[in-house]
């Protein structure tokens, strides 16, 4: 632990992704914040997986329109069959040593044991979930439940029902650092590092020029698209907005 850092400020801009690699980033805040403080302050959305970070801070700021909350998890096993089939002439066949070998196989569809055995696995991550905040949050886990179960809340609506503190910007976060951590002569270090802005312009010009012609394209659906490429690379329990939101 470096000595010289005496506060931690988390900027969190996410909606969410991985149960696991939430619950990891969250072990390592209760670590930290046992040295020294850790203050979060949320960006445009700090949701589900987002919020499963933030909840273990000392303290979390908000802005009045920050996305947040979405305390929730769900899982996602495509069933392929048809694809491979139809569209690739490709069938399977299987040997396997026991009920459940072949547990996720995205070649057929779920059975009805498989599916229960999921649904358990979603209910024990959603209950840790919970629970988690409620800790972080000093609440009850009923309490919790019943302002989780997925829900999206405001910044504003946030501070009313006790998922964050303040209200604020991340200097106001900073702010509440420095005061936490008694220090008023400090410098501010950034991570990760900031990338050489022209650097940056000629590595993803190309990307921005595929982009572009696919939006172009597809119109108001890319959205859409954008998702289902991310959901091709989903594996385990999500914790993450399984929706998208656009505030107008």
């Amino acid at each position: 632990m470096d000595t010289k850092v005496k506060a931690i400020v988390l900027r969190v801009n996410s909606p969410g992704g991985s149960a696991l690699a939430s619950d990891v980033i969250w072990r390592e805040m209760v670590l930290t914040k046992k040295s020294k403080p850790v203050i979060v302050s949320m960006g445009d959305v700090a949701a589900s997986g987002g919020y499963y970070i933030a909840c273990a801070a000392d303290s979390i700021f908000a802005q009045p329109n920050t996305i947040t909350g979405s305390i929730g998890v769900f899982g996602i096993i495509p069933n392929m069959q048809n694809f491979f089939k139809n569209k690739l002439g490709i069938t399977f066949d299987g040997v396997k040593t026991g009920k459940f070998a072949d547990l996720g196989t995205v070649s057929r569809p779920l059975t009805d044991a498989e599916r229960i055995i999921i649904q358990q696995e979603v209910n024990k991550v959603y209950s840790t979930f919970t629970q988690k905040v409620a800790d972080g949050r000093k609440k009850s886990q009923s309490y919790i439940d019943s302002i989780g179960q997925g829900r999206v809340w405001s910044g504003t609506e946030a501070l009313q029902n006790g998922l964050v503190d303040r209200l604020g910007n991340i200097d106001d976060a900073i702010a509440s650092a420095a005061k936490k951590a008694k220090i008023t002569d400090y410098k501010l270090v950034s991570y990760p590092d900031q990338v050489d802005p022209l650097k940056s312009l000629f590595e993803n010009t190309g990307d921005k020029v595929k982009t572009y012609f696919m939006k172009q394209e597809l119109g108001d659906q890319f959205i859409y698209y954008e998702q289902m490429k991310s959901a091709i690379n989903l594996s385990g329990v999500q914790a993450r907005i399984p929706y998208n939101i656009q505030v107008k």
